[in-house]
């Protein structure tokens, strides 16, 4: 594993996008991995390592969160801002084509770019996320997101991401300890708190605000993606609906659905069962 840097943009200046990336560096087959709205590219260990004998798997941090920097104006934690930084990051790979992983925002943020006219992308898989976002979800993730509390230990810590997290599914305890570690530092006052800034809660709360308590809809986005399209789905989702996700298979790219038996919101792609699909799409 190597772990870099790339400077990015923002209309408050400029900040850096942290990422970590495997395989071979000269390989010209690159594939993107993104994380979720609170969690951070060493979520993605297991499967790019599994990845890595096949392409150069890069998987950053999303700004204001891992090792990346935080935005000096928060309502600047948007789409527009996350796509821009990615078209960044694949200048700085000289990446002409890539293949993108996204889990929840990451796969917002696929779909965003894979819509784009002359997009760099050529196969994606949306793991649990796609044109429809339950309010219920949304009122789910809103009751912690932006919290920023704190815990005497790591072991409170992994309490509480095993708490919030259970919809990951049935993982092992080095799987979970593996998921709090990275997404959590030691304060300077050796308390232990989240590696992501609060003010992500920002927008956030503004977009749920501006839905009425409603699903958000994007289904032009869906429908202007051209790639071959792999949708993953938690069997138990309460952040994309079967019947929305049953409609991915008819209209825009015509996604090719699997569901993960015994998951919520999202599978974690930490065990071979999970990652065999998703490889046998890539490699096709």
């Amino acid at each position: 594993m190597r772990e870099g840097k790339v400077k990015c943009l923002s209309a408050a200046g400029f900040h850096h996008m942290a990422y970590v990336e495997w395989g071979d560096a000269a390989n010209p087959k690159v594939l993107v991995c993104v994380h979720g709205l609170t969690r951070c590219s060493r979520d993605f260990d297991f499967f790019a390592q599994a990845m890595a004998d096949e392409y150069r798997v890069v998987c950053p941090d999303v700004v204001g969160r891992g090792r990346s920097d935080w935005l000096r104006n928060k309502s600047l934690y948007a789409l527009s801002q996350y796509c821009a930084d990615m078209t960044t990051l694949l200048a700085k790979l000289n990446a002409e084509a890539v293949d993108w992983v996204g889990t929840s925002m990451g796969g917002l943020i696929g779909m965003a770019l894979a819509s784009q006219p002359e997009t760099p992308i050529a196969r994606l898989v949306l793991n649990d996320v796609g044109p429809v976002i339950t309010a219920a979800s949304l009122e789910r993730i809103g009751t912690y997101l932006g919290q920023a509390p704190r815990f005497d230990s790591i072991e409170q810590a992994e309490a509480f991401v095993r708490f919030v997290s259970s919809t990951f599914g049935s993982l092992n305890d080095e799987q979970w300890r593996h998921l709090t570690l990275h997404t959590t530092r030691t304060a300077a006052d050796g308390k232990v708190e989240f590696a992501y800034d609060p003010g992500i809660a920002q927008p956030f709360r503004d977009a749920f605000a501006t839905s009425g308590g409603k699903d958000v809809e994007i289904w032009p986005v869906y429908d202007a993606i051209p790639c071959p399209t792999l949708l993953l789905r938690g069997a138990t989702s309460d952040l994309l609906p079967h019947d929305a996700a049953l409609q991915m298979c008819q209209r825009g790219p015509r996604a090719k659905l699997i569901e993960v038996p015994g998951v919520g919101h999202a599978p974690m792609l930490m065990d071979t069962a999970q990652v065999a699909p998703v490889r046998e799409f890539l490699l096709a």
